[in-house]
């Protein structure tokens, strides 16, 4: 089952084309990757998925609907993690979660909570302040909050950006064991390459505002002629 289909989505800024005809699907249980150089037009594309930005032609289904006509009912069962979105920092980490699970209207918000924390381990920084954290443990808490409405559709930008080896380890475990396990499907951006092909089924990579090559991390090395997804990242950058 398709969870997300996007059909030649288009986005203009003025004279600029961020996004030209961007098609993609994301299936149930599938981590799918969309990687490109910077000012390839991810960022927009993601916030078209989202509903934050409407684009200017083409269009977005989820679970089946169409996002224009269903968007309370299909944004409720999708999140969206990214290191450089603000959190409340004179907040306590657990007062940011409690809130959050509040504003998801969630049955049992405590229950829920306790699951994520412990999930990620975060149980140590509950009682710190937000903006007392470190850039990897507010990564964490981010991923904490995306996780809280268990969402069907989880779309991460750089989700483990700033982690050091070891809980970046752990947390791409996780991902994909709730890929695999609950069927999520997660859409990543991330400008680490190992990651990426450790965790992702398909790989659409993008360049200036267009998807260029799509296909897994073995079939895109293959395509481009060279070792790995890294040189295959080099080649689209350098086109």
């Amino acid at each position: 089952m398709a969870i997300l289909e996007a059909c030649l989505l288009a986005k203009r800024f003025g004279p600029v084309t961020a996004v030209e005809e961007v098609s993609l699907t994301v299936a149930e249980g599938e981590i799918a990757g969309l990687l490109g150089p910077n000012g390839a037009g991810k960022s927009t594309t993601l916030h078209m998925l989202l509903g934050l930005v409407t684009p200017d032609s083409g269009s977005v289904r989820l679970f089946g609907l169409d996002l224009d006509r269903h968007r309370t009912e299909v944004l409720s069962q999708v999140n969206f993690s990214a290191g450089y979105l603000g959190l409340p920092g004179v907040l306590q980490v657990r007062e940011v979660l409690d809130a959050f699970a509040r504003l998801y209207g969630l049955r049992h918000p405590a229950r829920r909570v306790a699951e994520v924390v412990g999930l990620l381990d975060i149980g140590s920084l509950l009682k710190r302040k937000v903006i007392d954290l470190s850039s990897g443990q507010q990564t964490r808490v981010h991923l904490a909050k995306a996780l809280l409405n268990e969402p069907r559709l989880l779309v991460l930008d750089e989700p483990t950006a700033a982690l050091d080896p070891d809980t970046g380890d752990r947390v791409r475990r996780l991902l994909v064991d709730l890929a695999r396990e609950s069927g999520r499907a997660m859409l990543i951006t991330s400008h680490n390459m190992r990651e990426v092909e450790r965790m992702c089924d398909r790989i659409h990579f993008m360049s200036a505002g267009r998807i260029v090559a799509s296909g897994t991390a073995a079939e895109l090395a293959a395509d481009f002629e060279v070792a790995d997804l890294e040189e295959v990242f080099l080649k689209v950058a350098r086109q």
